[in-house]
């Protein structure tokens, strides 16, 4: 028999494109995760990050937290999940006070947290995340405790990550509808960034390129926190339906190749190895089975490959990744688990590239460490640190704070998002 679930547990769950996967895990005494269990189902009811079919996503949530809780040996309530469809906006406000040289007291930062909140236009979006990142003193940032400090101006930075709201309460609904609560919606990389980047690759300068399914999201990091966001409705399912359609065969016989047989760089040999194929009429025995080389196949996911690094490039221009800071690219997610990525990857943006895995789990099992597990390790990550959220702070009356001049000084950078997206 299961038990019920000891304080301090986290379940994540990610909701994705191909697979629903969920992890329980809990905090040691040294504060580090232990993962207790895993579960992974195939996803049949999203497309493109997007709910299509409530009734088939719901029983693949209800079947992955089932299994982990099986393995853990306990019974959750309510889990964090990821949200990683399009229509994401991400970019940082600010918020200013003029505090006339003295120090900085308590109630200051509570008031100018406050006024960050209530100063927040998402523009018909659903925030998602709206979370002091830095603060500044006198124009100085990157000030982390500002407690007891002496100041004539007080401000602080608010990442902000905004999304359509249907998605997100289709999300919500679903999760709900297999009798799970749901501790909040964290937009998926945010989370995998906490996963796989450094802490000083994010004070950096780092993009994250998240080769999902369905969607591949890229996002730019830098002064330790998401600046930018952008997605290509494309992902490791088009390269996928490539080979399908490319030889005539099933698409789970097309995945099991790409898998297997497949790369993102080709050598001469691959014209010599053969690759039996399944026609899409065929039984599963020999008879009937066609073959092509190895170096057919890699042609195929190349060719997918050029297009998808193509709006990789064309994202990072837009999101202004470039010069000094614009050396560093992280790829994770399904996509990049495909033999060779990086290097391909390398070539086709002019940039440093690796693959970003989970690190930093005890008790991670080896078949969710890989890249692919990126952003659900991230989650449990997110709800470790449980960070501020302004959407939790009840608005304040402005006499808490000295403002001789200037009051409320805002400068809101979502009109260029909205621009970009």
């Amino acid at each position: 028999m299961a038990k019920a679930a000891p304080e301090g547990l986290i379940t994540a769950l990610d909701i994705g494109s191909s697979k629903v996967s969920a992890m329980i895990a809990q905090k040691g005494d040294g504060g580090e995760l232990i993962v207790l269990g895993t579960g992974q189902r195939e996803s049949r009811g999203v497309k493109g990050g997007y709910i299509a079919d409530m009734g088939a996503t719901e029983a693949a949530v209800r079947e992955a937290v089932e299994q982990a809780e099986r393995i853990a040996g306990l019974n959750i309530e309510d889990v964090w999940v990821g949200f990683s469809a399009g229509g994401l906006v991400s970019d940082v406000a600010e918020v200013e006070f003029e505090l006339g040289g003295h120090r900085v007291e308590q109630a200051d930062i509570d008031a100018l947290l406050a006024a960050g909140r209530n100063s927040i236009d998402p523009q018909g979006r659903m925030v998602l995340h709206a979370q002091p990142a830095l603060y500044t003193l006198d124009g100085l940032t990157g000030v982390k405790k500002p407690l007891g400090l002496h100041a004539d101006r007080l401000g602080v930075h608010i990442h902000v990550v905004a999304a359509d709201g249907s998605p997100v309460r289709n999300l919500d609904l679903c999760v709900r509808s297999a009798h799970l609560e749901v501790k909040t919606i964290i937009a998926s990389p945010v989370a995998t960034g906490l996963a796989c980047l450094s802490e000083e690759e994010r004070e950096l300068g780092v993009a994250l390129v998240e080769m999902g399914a369905g969607i591949t999201n890229v996002s730019l990091f830098a002064g330790g926190m998401l600046v930018g966001l952008t997605s290509i409705q494309m992902g490791a399912a088009d390269i996928t339906d490539d080979i399908a359609s490319a030889f005539g065969t099933r698409r789970s016989e097309a995945e099991r190749m790409k898998c297997f047989h497949g790369s993102a760089n080709a050598s001469p040999r691959d014209n010599h190895d053969m690759i039996p194929v399944v026609p899409v009429g065929s039984e599963d025995d020999a008879h009937g089975h066609t073959q092509i080389t190895k170096a057919a196949l890699i042609g195929v996911i190349r060719q997918r490959l050029e297009h998808q690094m193509g709006e990789v490039r064309k994202a990072l221009a837009q999101l202004k990744f470039e010069g000094p800071v614009g050396r560093q690219v992280v790829l994770t997610g399904g996509g990049a688990e495909l033999k060779g990525i990086a290097d391909y990857a390398q070539q086709a943006l002019g940039r440093s590239v690796r693959v970003g895995r989970p690190r930093g789990l005890t008790a991670l099992p080896d078949a969710h460490a890989g890249p692919a597990f990126a952003t659900l390790a991230g989650l449990a990550f997110y709800a470790a640190a449980n960070p501020v959220d302004l959407r939790a702070i009840a608005p304040v009356g402005h006499t808490a704070v000295h403002r001789p001049k200037g009051m409320g000084v805002f400068r809101k950078l979502m009109q260029a998002a909205r621009a970009n997206y």
